[in-house]
């Protein structure tokens, strides 16, 4: 009998808490957590580590076979707008003390937003960075009455999206979170920057691809609404991403310079004639 409880114990209560336990760590990550590799064979290694009976070593990781190359977590939904509000706060509270120019190019979405050093890119132009990492396209929604309404942008540029994909959602509600933005944003112009492509979530892009075909399509009915496409210039001729474009330390999610800079060369024609 104690054999056969410490069986179930070991076999379903141990790895039910540990993933109750995973899980509240996860609410508590970081802004920037989306965007870091995952290691699945060490929280493999610890769920069967958990499930042994007391006095027993784990058994060394089973290698798990070849997949598709995705190595970055996703989650499952987007955090909302609660996780963001001491980012936004930030965001005001600087305002405060440094006034940004009205009547500039407003870039708003998530890390490669805000990575983007925008001064150095379209130095004799104004422009305004209220990129936050990791967040999806309805979280910027959310907040447009407090970092683009009180600037009164010339002009919106958007890049949010990838994480959407990434966090599982359906292209349909990418859709409808991107068309609820244009409702909620300023009267202004906006562009509207493709859905990228990168080694580290190579795995998804087919869905981001079919995402990048509808916002296009639901950009082009809305007035002021312009869809740049700045993927292909990020692949080679053999149809993959071009790794000398991307960072090598995050897995080659995010841009580095020479990345930036192709993206800045589509861009600022754009911007010249607003």
């Amino acid at each position: 009998m104690k054999n056969w409880k410490r069986s179930v114990f070991a076999a379903v209560v141990i790895p039910a808490v540990v993933f109750v336990y995973s899980r509240s760590l996860h609410r508590d990550f970081p802004s920037d957590f989306r965007d870091a590799p995952y290691d699945a064979p060490a929280a493999e290694t610890l769920i069967i580590a958990a499930g042994q009976p007391a006095g027993t070593a784990a058994p060394e990781p089973v290698a798990a076979p070849a997949a598709a190359p995705s190595p970055v977590r996703t989650q499952r939904e987007c955090r909302g707008p609660s996780f963001w509000r001491v980012i936004i706060n930030g965001f005001t509270d600087a305002d405060k003390t440094n006034p940004p120019p009205e009547k500039a190019v407003l870039f708003l979405g998530s890390s490669s937003i805000r990575m983007w050093d925008l001064k150095k890119y379209f130095k004799d132009m104004p422009t305004i960075n209220r990129g936050f990492g990791g967040s999806c396209i309805s979280e910027s929604a959310y907040f447009l009455n407090r970092i683009a309404a009180p600037y009164k942008p010339r002009l919106i540029v958007l890049y949010a999206g990838e994480n959407d994909v990434a966090d599982g959602k359906p292209v349909e509600q990418i859709v409808a979170d991107f068309e609820d933005f244009m409702l909620d944003m300023p009267k202004v112009p906006l562009i509207y920057l493709s859905i990228k492509p990168s080694p580290a979530r190579w795995g998804l892009w087919p869905k981001m691809r079919e995402a990048n075909v509808r916002l296009k399509a639901s950009c082009g009915k809305q007035a002021d609404c312009r869809f740049l496409d700045v993927s292909s210039v990020l692949l080679g001729e053999d149809g993959q991403p071009r790794p000398e474009l991307y960072h090598p330390e995050d897995g080659g999610l995010h841009l580095n310079d020479q990345g930036y800079g192709l993206w800045a060369g589509l861009l600022a024609p754009l911007l010249e004639q607003h």
